[in-house]
This record gives structure tokens, sequence and C-alpha cells, in this order.
């Protein structure tokens, strides 16, 4: 039952990332067909970042209450809903109006599994989880791209995905009884503490620098991959297509590098895989900012490699930092961070680039891995006072 549960949740993880690549991937060929300005695109991922941060943040009160395994199963069943609206939609604002439940949906699933997981698995299953989402992620452009060379439409390239999910569904709800033996349900878990306010999981020492250091974690990553392509190619005068070729080797090095770590968490430890993945971080921006082209390139692939064990690091030892019992609200709040994080702070680099330098990529970098680094460090200080004082 453990091997088959976590299979499940590793299938659940690959649902996860195969509907965040649909967009972009089909959005050359929607913005035209709907008739609307191709930067409306970005009011759709904010509408699904605004449904991924409410349902987060409501994450710790219905994971106590329902279960983590009836939670994700409701959250996939709904981001399905979503993406089969999305396949009927013809006009803007009815892609406008399925991004709500899509984004509620995604949002539960990740708040509740990652929690699930940093409780009842090892780190390792963590980073491999992580890694299996980046396979949802690679894999969703392939299948639009199948739908548009097949003379399918975009719409269908939704469809074959929301057949995908609707599956995984079922058979998420069929392996209820599972969760429950697991843990995971209010009756049989063994974290029965009542669900934490979100100002009181904030007033917690060590929460608010945590908050912090994955918020600084998202907003790098995201920015990284977004303004990669634009800055080689507008600053860098490199080719387009190389620069785009670079651009997802960025993508590919954090599913490698949690493919990797993997192996390795368990014996090294969270506490210093985010070390170490902040240190790689540091040395691929210093290569981007090199005035050499082939310094940039490798500088991505570095970023990439670099970011790869610190976001499943810094779930996973959440539990063990603040406690079982405080764990679903705190990782709850921590995507809700993120997902400000991933909506904004590129935005702010557009703003930026647009009326400044997009050479500044580098700097933009350099200041959030150093707010990764103070406020993670500041965390463990927090947290080795906590266990000095408890021992």
């Amino acid at each position: 039952m453990y091997s088959l549960l976590l299979a499940l949740i590793y299938l659940a993880f690959i649902s996860l990332g195969l509907p965040d690549s649909l967009l972009g991937s089909a959005w050359p060929v929607m913005q035209p067909q709907l008739g609307v300005p191709m930067s409306y695109a970005g009011i759709i991922t904010m509408i699904v970042s605004m449904g991924t941060i409410i349902s987060s943040l409501m994450s710790d009160r219905l994971t106590k209450k329902l279960g983590a395994g009836l939670v994700t199963a409701v959250s996939v069943c709904l981001t399905a809903v979503a993406l089969l609206g999305f396949s009927l939609s013809s006009k803007y604002w009815m892609l406008c109006l399925w991004a709500i439940p899509y984004g509620l949906g995604a949002g539960g699933v990740d708040a509740a599994l990652n929690n699930y997981v940093a409780l009842h698995y090892a780190s390792r299953h963590m980073n491999w989880l992580h890694c299996f989402w980046g396979v949802g992620a690679l894999i969703s452009p392939y299948i639009m791209s199948y739908a548009l060379t097949n003379g399918m439409g975009w719409n269908n390239g939704y469809r074959i995905v929301f057949y995908i999910q609707i599956a995984l569904s079922a058979v998420l709800f069929i392996s209820l009884p599972m969760w429950k033996r697991k843990g995971g349900n209010k009756e049989e878990d063994p974290v029965k503490a009542k669900p934490l306010k979100i100002k009181d999981a904030v007033r917690i020492k060590g929460v608010a620098p945590l908050l912090i250091t994955f918020f600084a974690y998202c907003s790098l990553e995201q920015t990284t991959g977004i303004w990669a392509s634009s800055y080689l190619v507008k600053f860098r005068g490199i080719d387009a297509n190389i620069a785009a070729q670079f651009a997802s080797l960025f993508f590919i090095g954090i599913t490698a590098g949690r493919a990797i770590c993997g192996f390795i968490s368990d014996k090294v430890g969270d506490k210093l895989l985010i070390r170490v993945g902040i240190s790689v971080v540091f040395v691929g921006i210093i290569l981007i900012a090199i005035p050499v082209n082939a310094c940039a390139l490798a500088g991505l692939v570095t970023v990439g490699v670099g970011c790869a064990p610190i976001y499943p690091a810094v779930i996973h030892a959440t539990p063990n930092n603040f406690g079982k019992e405080n764990s679903q609200a705190i990782i709850g709040i921590q995507m809700a961070s993120a997902y400000v994080g991933t909506t904004f702070m590129p935005l702010l680099f557009g703003v930026i680039a647009d009326n400044i330098n997009i050479g500044l990529y580098p700097v933009y970098l350099f200041v959030l891995a150093v707010l990764m680094i103070v406020m993670s460090e500041t965390v463990n200080r927090i947290v080795s006072r906590k266990s000095a004082i408890a021992e």
C-alpha cells in the first residue's frame, strides 16, 4: 500500500505540472483567434495565481477537516473541470472565468500534497516528486504541439489534458482508503491540532523569514525563466533560436538537478542542500554577468541546477523546524508567498527592463539571491536556538 500510494502521489505531481505550460504553448494561436492583445495572457495567469493564493491559505482548514487524500482528489477534479471549460471556450472572458476554478484546484493540490509528503516520506521523495512536476510541465507543450500540428486546434490540446486529469481524479477518489491508512484523514491522522490561523502561524518565530526566503526563491526562479531569452537576445545579441534553447535548459537543469538530489538528500540533509543550492545559484548569476556569451549561457544552466534542491528542501524541512501540527498552515502560506512572488516579481523586472535597462537582469537576480540566503540563515539561527532551548 505504501508503494502504491506513493506512485499515485507521483502521478498527482505530474498532473500538477501538466497544465502549467499549456497557455504559453497555445497562446500564439489562441490570441489572434480570440481577438485580444498579446499581453492579455498575463491577465489569465494572474487570475490563476489569485485562485492558488486563496486555496493555499485555506489549505490547513480544509486538509484537517477533509484529509489530504480527499482535498487532493477534489482539487484535481476541479482543475480537470476547468481544463474542460478552457477547451469549450470561444471567447476571452470564458477563459478568465475558467481560470478561477483552475487556480483554486492547483493551489489545493500543491499545498496538500507538499505537506503530506513532508510529513510521511523521506527527503528524496520530495525531490523526485518535484522532478516529476517538471516532467509534467515539459510534456504539456508536446501535447499542445501534437494537437496544433494535426489540425485539432488548441481547444483539443486542453481537452487531451482534461482526459488525463479526470482519469487521475477518478483513481484518486478510488484510492481514498489508502490515504486513511497512511494517516490522511482527520480521524486517524496523528496531527489532530485545530486549524492554525494565518496571523498565529506568521507569529511563530522563524516563519516570517521563511516566507521571505520562499518568496525570494520563487521570484528568482520565475524571473530567470521568463526573462532569460529576452536578456540573451536584446542585451547580449545572441541568436533567438540559441537563446530559446538555453532558456529551456534552465528548466531542464532544475528537473535533472532534482532527480540527482533525490539520491543524496537523505544523507546530506535539507539545510545543507539549501545552502549548496543557493551557492550554486550565486555562481550561475556571476557567470551570467560576465560579458562573455558562453559564460552567460552556462550561467543559466548553472542557476537551474542550483535552484533544483531549494524548493523541495525548504518544504520538507518545515515539519521538523516548526512542528507537524503547524506544518500544513505554514506550507499553505509558503505556497501563497510563492505565488505572490511568481506573479509580481517578474512583472517588476519587466518594468525595469522597459524603463531602465534589461542588462540589469543579473543584478536583479543577485538581489533576490542575497535576500534568499540572508532570510534562510535567519531561519536556521532561530530554529537552532529553539532546539538548544528545548534540550
